[in-house]
């Protein structure tokens, strides 16, 4: 694919950069042309940027304050990282925003900061962009806008924010006023930080408050704002937190390049995926403070293949702008908290040009991505998934057996002394609730498939064909290549909840499912594969135990039956959808349909194929040999590689 011309590019550098061409030169020319194509939509004093798109529910001028602070985190960058050497015009317009913004006879004032609202968030990237900009803004502003910065920041004081991600939020930007010598609250900082410790799991782990939230946000929130806070107390006011935070940073990273595959793309799970390469945060701050695994030439190959890969589908878009979506405009991949300028926490994923052109980072020639050198396999217990990724094809699968976005679930004890194990879950989120994901496809997530729920989900159908939801999941088993869950399935007038117990087991390109499944009568049992999204309908085959779906480019989804499905010419088929896929307005999934359950347990196994190959699944059936024995599963491949689950 060639990228947009609208960015006016330099020449690729293949010598430097063999597998993706880019320098820091591509990416300071991309900054700009991002930030120079907001200024059609500033307001007069250039305190807010309000930009084209559906509106958040915080309201026009927080979207407004939004378009500002995000994008002053990019300009900080580009800013900082030439050592003040950019266009005059740029560090003016953020100047003069700082001065419209905190003056309440403007009319265009930013709102106050008060518990909880949006403002907390947005005042975060400012305080980082004008720490990281201070010689060549904030030192040069008029005392009296000074003040009015600072009384500003002040409603952070003894506030209150979410008990997520949001501590840190505060942590950072109290932090900046004691930078400047303007009163704030200690207990404040301390308060937040120590509140983040409740959270780490281990192995560069954290969840995003109480429960098991495993997204993006550990990296470009959990891990990064402890270290952008540590560039603001400066290394004698840390406490000595940061070698903490940075060993486990530099532990998260020791896996992280097993989240991207060969063409640049991360594996697509987690909400705010309209924040994009933000992704490259964490391993952009390794590099910062000097705590990477990653050897200079994998760090920029990384980043650099993450950029390209979206300018290669058209973000920004011609306009320059980034919009809210994955590629194009896709809204069921937002929250309701996602204002038309919300996609600028991209800004995140620049932090690299804060490091000076001399770093070796950017001297270093780019070394190959894991998945590019073989085939890889990487369990990560604390999240409970499986990673795998196929070096001929360059994929990246994640196999989800741990994060749900709920609050924590009953103690163990407590469940089996009759607790619901459900209590407290809201509704499924396609995000979280999947059986696995990609960097090749997304889940089917508008309204009208959620409620069909076909893709990457083993569901109880109810007579009416409602089917049941994943719920909260409960971890199991997560080691070399196998991982296992549970989770509780629930139909629609019976109280009862149904224990369903699934194991995945990992053999090449392959996922195997094993599941054990309690039903009601008359129940069926349905699964689907990876949902396939393209420009145009996707090819559809399937058999009495198979089902293929095919995007023109030859990504190839398929679901085998290997083990307990009976639903005979019914059985196996694939659905077909509009805009309700992130990557194309056209999906199709592939799934099995069992016949109706006469009650009790039953076993269902399944061969779930994500690839770029030619894949023939009626010939898959024979390359998994599976023997049942009572309630154990035996799993024995052509290689002799043996697995029970």
């Amino acid at each position: 694919m060639s990228v947009a011309p609208h960015l006016h590019l330099p020449p690729t550098d293949r010598i430097l950069s063999s597998r993706t061409g880019w320098t820091r030169a591509h990416w300071e020319a991309t900054a700009d042309r991002m930030l120079d194509a907001l200024t059609p939509y500033a307001t007069p004093g250039f305190a807010q940027y309000r930009l084209p798109g559906r509106g958040s529910w915080s309201g026009i001028v927080s979207d407004g304050l939004e378009g500002f602070a995000r994008s002053f985190l990019l300009a900080a960058c580009r800013i900082a990282g030439a050592g003040g050497a950019v266009d005059p015009a740029l560090t003016e317009r953020y100047a003069a925003g700082l001065a419209a913004g905190t003056d309440p006879a403007s009319g265009e004032a930013w709102p106050r900061l008060t518990d909880c609202s949006q403002q907390m968030v947005e005042a975060a990237s400012v305080a980082v962009a004008l720490h990281e900009t201070r010689p060549w803004i904030w030192d040069r502003l008029d005392a009296k806008v000074q003040e009015r910065v600072v009384d500003w920041f002040s409603g952070f004081v003894g506030g209150r924010t979410w008990d997520n991600n949001w501590r840190l939020f505060q942590v950072v930007s109290e932090q900046f006023l004691a930078s400047v010598g303007a009163p704030y609250s200690a207990s404040d900082i301390e308060e937040g930080l120590d509140r983040i410790e409740d959270w780490y799991v281990g192995d560069g782990w954290y969840t995003d408050g109480d429960g098991r939230n495993f997204d993006y946000y550990i990296g470009w929130a959990m891990h990064l704002y402890p270290l952008l806070w540590a560039r603001i107390a400066g290394a004698d006011g840390d406490g000595g937190r940061s070698a903490v935070h940075r060993q486990r940073l530099s532990r998260f990273l020791e896996d992280y390049p097993h989240f991207f595959g060969a063409d640049g793309a991360p594996v697509h799970q987690g909400r705010s995926l309209t924040y994009r390469f933000a992704a490259l945060a964490p391993v952009w701050m390794g590099a910062l403070a000097d705590c990477t695994p990653l050897a200079p030439g994998l760090t920029r190959r990384l980043a650099s293949g993450t950029l390209r890969h979206f300018a290669e589908r058209g973000v920004p878009d011609e306009r320059g702008l980034l919009t809210l979506g994955w590629y194009d405009t896709f809204l069921p991949s937002t929250q309701p908290y996602s204002g038309p300028a919300s996609p600028y926490w991209a800004s995140k994923g620049f932090l690299g040009l804060l490091l000076p052109p001399d770093h070796e980072v950017w001297t270093a020639h780019e070394l190959p991505l894991p998945v590019e050198e073989s085939d890889t396999y990487t369990a990560l217990p604390a999240p409970g998934w499986l990673l795998h990724g196929t070096r001929h094809d360059g994929i990246v699968r994640l196999v989800n057996h741990g994060s749900d976005h709920h609050p924590p679930a009953p103690e163990t004890a407590d469940i089996e002394a009759g607790a619901d194990p459900d209590e407290g879950a809201g509704a499924d989120d396609p995000h979280y609730a999947k059986l696995a994901y990609s960097t090749a496809t997304a889940p089917q997530s508008a309204p009208h498939a959620l409620a069909r729920n076909i893709d990457g989900h083993l569901a109880l159908l109810a007579p009416d064909g409602t089917p049941s939801r994943r719920r909260r999941i409960h971890p199991l088993r997560c080691e070399d290549r196998v991982a296992s869950s549970w989770s509780t399935a629930r139909l629609p007038g019976d109280e009862r909840g149904y224990r369903i117990e699934t194991t995945s087991v990992l053999h090449g390109p392959w996922e195997i499912r094993v599941h054990r499944v309690e039903a009601p009568e008359g129940a069926v049992v349905r699964e689907g594969g990876h949902a396939v999204g393209d420009a145009q309908s996707p090819f559809a085959s399937s058999g009495p135990d198979w089902a293929l779906a095919r995007t023109a480019e030859g990504l190839s989804s398929a679901l085998v039956a290997l083990y307990g499905w009976d639903g005979g010419e019914e059985g196996a088929a694939v659905a077909r959808d509009v805009e309700t896929h992130a990557y194309g307005p056209y999906s199709a999934v592939p799934y099995l349909r069992s016949a109706p359950r006469a009650g009790g347990r039953s076993i269902h196994v399944s061969l779930v194929v994500l690839s770029r190959d030619r894949v023939h699944p009626e010939a898959l059936r024979t390359a998994v040999r599976v023997r049942v024995d009572g309630e154990a599963v035996v799993l024995t491949f052509l290689d002799g590689r043996t697995v029970e689950a």
